[in-house]
C-alpha cells in the first residue's frame, strides 16, 4: 500500500476504534447495573460556587491555558434537581475541547475535575486532590461516585497539564442532586 493510503487507513482505523470505545451504544447485559435518575425540570437552579476571577497570567509569571469561548462542560446524565442512588455514575460531557492527561501540555485540552460539595475555589490555582475536589488525570469521562444519602452539590472544572482551570474558565452549571 502507497505510503498516503497507509496513514489514511492508519488514520480511519484509530478513529473508528476511538469512536466504537466512547460509544454510547449499550449492551442489554449492561443495562442491569444501570442507574436510573428522576430529574425534577421545575428544580430551582443552584446557586453558584463563589470562584475568583480569572486572570489570564499568575503573579508567578504563569501562563494559563487559553479556553476558546464556545467551550462548554456539562454533565450527560444528571441534572439539577436529579434523585439517584449510592454509586451515582456521572458522565462528564465536554464540547469545543478536546481530553488529554494531566501533564500533557496541548493546546485545546484539559482534564476534568469533579467538585464535590465545594462553595468555593480559586480559579488562579491548582485545584487541591481530595474527597472534594476529584481529579480524573488520566483522561476519564466518567466516574462511579459513592455519596451518602442526602443532597449534595457537583460541578466539573476543565484543568490544565497542572490541573490550574483555563482562562477563560471552563466549568459546567453547579448541580445538586439528592442521594437515597
Amino acid at each position: 500500500m502507497p505510503p498516503i493510503r497507509l496513514s489514511i487507513a492508519l488514520t480511519c482505523t484509530v478513529a473508528a476504534v476511538a469512536l466504537a470505545g466512547c460509544g454510547h451504544r449499550m449492551h442489554h447485559h449492561e443495562h442491569r447495573g444501570m442507574q436510573h435518575s428522576t430529574m425534577r425540570p421545575n428544580a430551582a437552579p443552584t446557586a453558584p460556587a463563589t470562584v475568583t476571577t480569572s486572570v489570564p497570567v499568575l503573579p508567578s509569571g504563569y501562563k494559563k491555558a487559553e479556553a476558546p469561548a464556545a467551550a462548554k462542560l456539562y454533565f450527560v446524565n444528571l441534572g439539577n434537581g436529579s434523585t439517584v442512588n449510592s454509586p451515582v455514575k456521572v458522565v462528564f460531557g465536554l464540547s469545543g475541547m478536546g481530553v488529554a492527561p494531566a501533564g500533557v501540555e496541548k493546546s485545546g485540552t484539559g482534564h476534568h475535575h469533579l467538585l464535590v460539595n465545594v462553595n468555593q475555589w480559586d480559579a488562579n490555582a491548582p485545584l487541591p486532590a481530595n474527597d472534594n475536589f476529584r481529579h480524573f488525570g488520566a483522561g476519564q469521562t466518567e466516574v462511579l461516585l459513592e455519596l451518602q444519602p442526602g443532597q449534595h452539590t457537583l460541578q466539573l472544572v476543565l484543568g490544565d497539564q497542572n490541573h490550574i482551570p483555563h482562562h477563560p474558565v471552563v466549568m459546567s452549571e453547579r448541580i445538586t442532586i439528592t442521594v437515597k
